[in-house]
């Protein structure tokens, strides 16, 4: 029923007690309703099936607000707060040949991990200089972040050619992400609401946040007369961004930012305005905090064989970092201090995990049962790799 309290659903046993209570109104107080009997038999049959419509109601009511809604439901919601999800993304980079001198290599090219299903093609072709060698940018044939991989670590050459000796990556391939989670797309839509409109700090940040590869940022204005702890000129703003391509920020940045403020920072970019003159924009990369962390654990039985990598992702989605699987969260937001209770209730909703012990450190070295605190333009960021996991036997 929906009342001043918001919707209360009728759940099955609900159901049965009123249509129990209805027939021995009807057809007598000693009218047999128990669940052997036909009529008892029946009444379950229909408050089974009148449950779930009551469930599909209660779905229905919950899909029209944003922080409720799941999925499809959502997705229709979020243009509202100024942003849509962010889809899967495509890994990509850049690859070093080494082959036959002046030797052209065709775009597409396909070349893979070392001993890895995953593969990359070139995007363009690419004739080796004189001594044999070239570059050419190349992108993971499969979306999302299984294509993430570290330097020096895509060495197969799928296609073999005569003229094609090796193959290898000098820098990271990255970019790849998987669609965005419900509670991702959420969290960032409340923040985006806040920052309805232009001029203001808030709207600065919102325009930032719309762009699928900023991870988090903070915009801060100077109204003082004099410069403030983070350099920032007087009657100036300054935005702290983790992610992102410079000529986005700078973009969203000029649209967003009141007329005549001076935008600060340590990273220039020179974007051009609706009228085509170029404008100079700037902004300060933040400063990632890289935690490290000991969990033990208490299990029962219902702790999977896969647990500790769900208990290291559990942290990880928390505060934001590379999972196990190399997905990229987002997590915390610039700013934000890691609550120390708040990650071990997130590794409490592991399956099988009974109980939890957590420790941080900011160096790998000094770990502290406590809550760790970040600048304004900090991020923390914790990745699988930093997280042991240990179970009490």
């Amino acid at each position: 029923m929906l009342d001043r309290n918001g919707f209360q659903r009728k759940t099955y046993d609900d159901l049965l007690t009123e249509m129990s209570a209805k027939a021995q109104e009807l057809y007598g107080a000693d009218a047999n309703v128990g669940e052997r009997s036909f009529l008892g038999i029946l009444l379950r049959i229909m408050a089974w099936f009148m449950s779930l419509a009551w469930m599909a109601i209660e779905q229905v009511y919950h899909a029209a607000f944003r922080k409720s809604a799941e999925g499809v439901q959502l997705d229709k919601l979020l243009p509202y707060a100024g942003i849509t999800r962010n889809l899967e993304e495509y890994a990509y980079g850049q690859i070093t040949l080494q082959g036959t001198p002046h030797y052209t290599v065709e775009s597409g090219f396909l070349v893979g991990k070392t001993k890895s299903d995953i593969t990359y093609e070139t995007l363009g072709s690419v004739t080796l200089d004189a001594i044999g060698q070239g570059t050419v940018d190349i992108v993971c044939t499969e979306v999302g972040s299984v294509g993430n991989t570290p330097a020096g670590t895509i060495t197969e050459i799928i296609n073999p050619s005569a003229d094609v000796e090796s193959v290898t990556n000098e820098e990271k391939v990255d970019g790849g992400r998987e669609k965005e989670t419900d509670a991702e797309a959420r969290t960032r839509s409340n923040i985006t609401v806040e920052g309805m409109g232009n001029g203001t700090p808030a709207a600065i940040r919102r325009a930032i946040l719309t762009i699928p590869s900023v991870r988090a940022a903070q915009v801060i204005e100077n109204y003082k007369d004099e410069v403030d702890q983070y350099n920032t000129p007087s009657r100036g703003i300054q935005a702290f961004v983790l992610g992102g391509q410079e000529e986005d920020i700078g973009m969203a940045i000029l649209n967003s930012k009141a007329g005549g403020i001076n935008p600060y920072g340590t990273t220039t970019v020179t974007v051009n305005d609706d009228s085509g003159n170029p404008q100079i924009m700037r902004f300060t990369r933040a400063t990632e905090v890289t935690l490290y962390a000991k969990v033990n654990i208490s299990t029962n039985t219902s702790f999977e064989i896969d647990g500790q990598d769900k208990v290291k992702n559990a942290l990880v989605q928390y505060v934001g970092g590379t999972d196990t699987n190399t997905q990229l969260y987002a997590g915390l937001n610039m700013g934000e201090k890691v609550v120390m209770a708040k990650g071990m209730f997130a590794i409490l909703q592991v399956p099988g995990v009974t109980d939890v012990e957590l420790k941080l450190s900011t160096d790998g070295m000094n770990f502290i049962e406590e809550n760790i605190t970040v600048a304004i333009n900090e991020v923390a960021q914790i990745d699988a790799a930093n997280i042991e996991v240990t179970i009490d036997v």
